[in-house]
Parts: C-alpha cells; structure tokens; sequence
C-alpha cells in the first residue's frame, strides 16, 4: 500500500494538468523497471513503462477473479494458495512452484526505507522432526467381489443383509400411501424412518427460521420489535439460503393462516412472509406457488377474518383482503409461465365466490379484486361486467336496503367494482367529462346492462371510453 502511495505521489507531483486526467495506477511502475532492468532491458520508456503497468493490474485483477470463484465454489471465506495456483491453471499460466499450502500464510513485515512484506515461515526443530514418530502408513487398495444372488438367492456373506434385516423390511408397509418420507414428514411418529431433509439443512439456516419465526409472531406495539420484524422480512428477501427452509415456510404460512382466522395480525404477518418469500431473486419458488396460493386465498375470500366487530377491526379486514389480491396477482404474473392453469384456477375460485349469494359482502369485495389481479381486464370484460345486473339486483340491492348498518360494506363493494371499470378502460377516471359525456341513449343501455345501482355510477362518471369498453362487453353475452 505504501509503494502504491508513493507511486501515485511521484506520477502526480511530475506531472502537469493534462497528466492528472489519466488513470491512475494501482502499481507500482518501479517494480516494472527493476523487473526489465532484471531482464536486461536497461533504457524503458514512461509510456512502455505505463502500458505494461496496467497490463500487470489487469493480470492480476484477472487472476484474482478466478481465485475468488474457487473460494466461493469451496464455501469459504478465506483465500488459499490452492486457489491462485487453480486460477493460474484455468487461465493457462505457468504455475508457482513452492507456495503449496492449505493453511493460511502469516506474513512479517520489515523495513527498509518502505514496508515490506515476507511469509513468515515457522521455525521447526530438527531434533522435534527426527525423533517424531513416522506416521502409519496408508493400506493399500484392494478390489474383492462377491454374489449378491444366485439364482434369486442371497447368501449368507458379510456383504449381503442378513435374514433378519430382510424380515424387517417385510414387515414394513407398502403401497402408495406407505411412503415413509412423507409421513416423516407430514409429522406422524416413524421410528423405522428418519427424513433426510432434516440433516440437511443447517444448524445455522434453523436457528434463522426460528428467529424469524419468533420475529414475525410478536405483536408487542414496541417500536424496538417493530423493526425487528421489517428486519427479518428483509433477510428472507435477501438470503440466498432460504430455497433449503422453503417447505418449512410454506408449511409454515399454512398452519398459522389454517389456526389463527381470529387474528388479523398474524394474518398480516403471513402475507408479509408470503410477499418476501416470492420477492427473494435467489430462490426457485415455482414449485411452491400453488401451495402458496391456498393460504393467501383463504385471506382473500374467507368468511371471516378477525374476532372484532367495530368499524376500525372492519376496514382493517378489507386491507387484509387488499393486500391477499395484491399477492394473488404478483403469483399469477410471475408463476403462470411454469404453471399454465394457475391464472384460470385462481380465476375461477374468485368468480365462484363472487357469484354466490350466499357469501357476505366482505368476500365479494376480495373476490373483486382477485379476478381483477388474476385474470386482468380481460376476464372482468368477459366475467364481471355480463354478471352485473343480476349481481346488483340479488345482491346489492338487499344490502343497500339494511341501511346505514351495512353502509360500509355497501360502499365498498360499489368502489371495487368501479376500480374494475377503471381498469377496463386502462385511464384514469375522470370526473368532468372531458372525455365526452354520456348521451341518453348510452346511459340507458348501460343501465340495462349493469343495473340500476352500478349503472347509475358508471354513468356518473361521465367518462366516454368507460362507457365504450363497458358496451363493448355486451357482445361477450
């Protein structure tokens, strides 16, 4: 660092203005000389001389590149001279003999007139090294074979399982349903199995599902525990390693979304997880996305979210649902490619719980909205807007009727059903009718079409290419 230093000093007290534009260099140009001097080369011009200092940087970036990648690939965090010696190998250089060694180097310093560096090899004792015992020497290889059967007959050698091994394994179940894997995993007591999964993944990727578990399920109104949360949704977005605890999160979500229907804060919390889970760029989440789905549509169209019935608990209900449409969407776009009936499964399961009388206002409001994420204008032209009128009719009519009790619901539902109209027409709404207004004749068929209620609204908009795309729709009749 010091020989860098005073290389830059000299190049900048030696040269003039135009000079201080050029690159600096990184090494040091006298080692260059006195290696040409070395070499006979005693009279090297400063531009030669600078040329060949950059190369000797690029080089040795090079070189240090390739290195790094085999430290990498051996999952450590130190650099050994193995894998310099690798990386000159890979780009076809010469290799340094003599500096073999697994261990790290130490390395002195020493002064003369600037810094310098040496290893530091250590000191053995002769007399240690002669009186040591030898170490045992290696067994040779050797090959052997035996019959595994004879004619469908094992016998009785070392190398093949005894008899009552092989009864043992008659006495386990068979089947499609015996698969003892997946009992070990589903959780069901099996002495006889024990998953591999669960000494594969590590002491450390356990005890950070655990903390995030932890984090996640505290609903303490500190600020301190607050962030602690947001920081560990940041570490699920960040960490490479979560692919290995992707089962366990899933299973995760699902249990507590399956348990805790009463408590919108762990329902929150699940979303949350699910968001930063299908954030994370360094984990394949396609495998998981129907899996994925089930518990975010359960926030979306269940029937009951939360155990609190005022206002306050209410409308934190339909952010609930908000943000579950939201997720539903951002899993179709990103997972349809992989999984071709996902967009129209998760299409389907909205349109059925919009369509159904029998569910309360709160579900029509997620299921909404999940046709809009999931299927996209197309499907609220081709599925929403024909169902309207007998929807506005069977359904938001009774609830206009209970008066101000359901006033909410009522509002809700309405400005959902206008965010789908917005959508439809790909603009923004606006109010003024600059965008031409509604004649009695358009206002009249929209009223057919939609309802009395919708279409009132829709017409209230005074929004021309609303109005279009909505008739448009008529054809899909």
């Amino acid at each position: 660092m010091a020989t860098s230093r005073d290389a830059r000093a000299s190049t900048q007290e030696g040269g003039n203005k135009s000079d201080s534009k050029e690159t600096r260099l990184l090494w040091n140009p006298e080692n260059v000389r006195d290696v040409a001097e070395s070499v006979g080369i005693s009279s090297l011009s400063d531009e030669a001389l600078r040329t060949l200092s950059q190369d000797v940087e690029y080089r040795i970036g090079q070189v240090l590149a390739e290195a790094l990648r085999f430290m990498r690939l051996g999952k450590r965090t130190s650099m050994t001279v193995k894998d310099v010696s690798l990386a000159l190998r890979v780009l076809d250089v010469e290799p340094l003999y003599g500096y073999d060694s697994t261990k790290s180097l130490r390395y002195g310093e020493a002064t003369m007139g600037q810094p310098f560096f040496y290893i530091d090899d250590e000191e053995a004792d002769f007399e240690r090294v002669i009186n040591a015992a030898l170490p045992k020497v290696s067994r040779d290889a050797n090959y052997t074979s035996h019959w595994l059967a004879i004619e469908g007959v094992q016998p009785t050698v070392p190398q093949n399982p005894t008899s009552s091994e092989a009864r043992s394994q008659d006495l386990l179940p068979k089947g499609p349903g015996a698969n003892s894997a997946l009992a070990a995993l589903a959780g069901h007591d099996n002495p006889n199995f024990r998953p591999a999964v669960k000494h594969a993944v590590s002491q450390e990727q356990i005890l950070f599902f655990e903390k995030v578990q932890a984090a996640l399920l505290d609903d303490s109104p500190d600020p301190e525990v607050h962030r602690l949360r947001q920081a560990a949704l940041a570490a699920v977005i960040a960490e490479p390693g979560t692919h290995q605890l992707m089962p366990y999160y899933v299973n995760f979500i699902s249990n507590q979304v399956t348990h805790y229907l009463d408590d919108l804060f762990i329902l929150r919390q699940m979303m949350e997880l699910t968001n930063a889970l299908i954030s994370n760029e360094h984990i394949f989440v396609d495998p998981y996305a129907s899996a994925l789905c089930a518990p975010v549509l359960t926030c979306l169209l269940g029937r009951r979210l939360g155990s609190e019935n005022g206002s306050d608990a209410v409308k934190e209900q339909y952010q609930l649902r908000e943000v579950a449409a939201s997720l539903i969407g951002r899993i179709a776009q990103k997972y349809s490619g992989a999984n071709k009936v996902l967009r129209p499964k998760l299409t389907r399961s909205c349109l059925k719980a919009f369509l159904n009388p029998s569910m309360p206002s709160q579900v029509w409001y997620g299921a909404i909205l999940g046709i809009l994420a999931a299927g996209g204008p197309e499907a609220i032209k081709v599925l929403v807007l024909p169902n309207l009128k007998a929807f506005d009719s069977t359904m938001l009519q009774p609830l206009k009727e209970k008066g101000e009790a359901s006033r909410l619901d009522f509002e809700m539902v309405i400005g959902a059903i206008m965010k789908t109209a917005q959508a439809l027409a790909n603009n923004d709404i606006i109010m003024d009718g600059s965008n031409g207004a509604t004649n009695d004749r358009e206002a009249s068929q929209i009223k057919d079409f939609l309802g009395d209620i919708i279409g009132e609204r829709i017409v209230r908009l005074a929004n021309h290419k609303i109005n279009r795309d909505v008739l448009d729709a008529m054809d899909f009749q």
